[in-house]
């Protein structure tokens, strides 16, 4: 008889295969060129972190959660994304399930492909993003001007998107990185925000606190924000574990930094029960990864790069400008 864990991992790879990977990752390459160690290479930090694919999803639903604080990029995701669920064009106030599911194939295929993925391959995810950044302009109802591609905008988008990777890790992860092995992950991710055309990166994890705080007099509550946090979902159908359920609002809520549970109306349950919750998502994600192991996408990178590696890019940032591209376009070479 197989053991549980084998059939728990069985049943996660075939729903990842044909929900996520035949889905979102068409025409990545994890197994090839041999020797190529792609942006990272095997003992990063990036390869640690990014190995453990429960933290690493709450970490994009925590990064999710903390840019919708700002104003910008809730219009922008009104107005441009296929999240907000509409009837007749109109905002329901909820989640369009199919539509959040593409944008977290999206966003896994790029924080995978880009960790581990073959340089080739990483930088053509780069370059996707970059040409969707690109079609993403218009003018919030308050009469602002909004820019996927305005440097300031790029430098908070980035410093969201480690700060929560690396804060589920620090909190999550059975085994985290502490220290300086810590920081060498905000070092490294630097790559990432500088080939999506982002400039004056914060490196470290001060750094990254500052600027999150930095941005607090441009953020706000929006309709948007409040229809989907806190008790207005408390009788949402959406299974715990998705994005958009009360559980997985709590949990990113409940990394926060201090200002911005104060911006959100955050206020923690008795310490027994934030202790109790904390405990259980802790012991979840690590009883799934330990089920699951890492990716194969993870065993390919590691089989590439088992016989030595080649020199890796000297820089990912973008060599010049990019062919002006429509949303359709674009959408065709993801």
């Amino acid at each position: 008889m197989p053991s549980r864990t084998n059939i728990i991992a069985a049943r996660f790879e075939r729903a990842f295969d044909a929900e996520i990977r035949s889905r979102f990752f068409r025409g990545l390459e994890f197994a090839g060129p041999q020797g190529d160690p792609g942006w990272f290479g095997p003992g990063s930090a990036v390869w640690y972190v990014h190995s453990h694919l429960p933290t690493l999803l709450l970490g994009l639903v925590g990064a999710a959660y903390i840019e919708g604080l700002d104003p910008s990029i809730s219009w922008m995701a009104y107005d441009h994304s296929r999240i907000p669920e509409r009837v007749d064009g109109v905002p329901t106030g909820g989640i369009d399930p199919e539509g959040a599911a593409v944008r977290l194939g999206h966003s896994l295929s790029f924080f995978i492909g880009t960790a581990y993925g073959s340089t080739a391959t990483a930088e053509r995810l780069a370059r996707t993003v970059r040409a969707m950044h690109h079609t993403v302009k218009g003018t919030r109802p308050d009469g602002l001007a909004y820019d996927a591609d305005d440097p300031d905008w790029l430098r908070w988008n980035y410093a969201t998107v480690v700060w929560g990777l690396a804060t589920a890790h620090e909190r999550y992860h059975r085994r985290p990185l502490k220290g300086d092995d810590l920081e060498r992950y905000y070092r490294e991710f630097v790559r990432v925000g500088e080939a999506l055309g982002g400039t004056d990166l914060p490196a470290t994890k001060a750094d990254v606190a500052e600027c999150l705080e930095s941005y607090l007099p441009r953020l706000a509550i929006t309709p948007i924000k409040a229809f989907g946090t806190g008790p207005n979902l408390r009788d949402s159908k959406t299974r715990p574990w998705e994005p958009g359920s009360p559980f997985m609002d709590w949990a990113a809520r409940d990394m926060l930094p201090e200002w911005a549970r104060k911006l959100a109306l955050y206020q923690p349950p008795n310490p027994v029960t934030l202790r109790l919750r904390r405990t259980a998502l802790w012991v979840v994600l690590n009883a799934l990864h330990d089920a699951t192991g890492p990716l194969p996408e993870f065993r390919q990178a590691r089989a590439r790069v088992a016989a030595g590696v080649s020199a890796p890019v000297a820089s990912t940032a973008p060599d010049g400008p990019d062919p002006v591209l429509s949303r359709a376009e674009v959408e065709a070479t993801a």
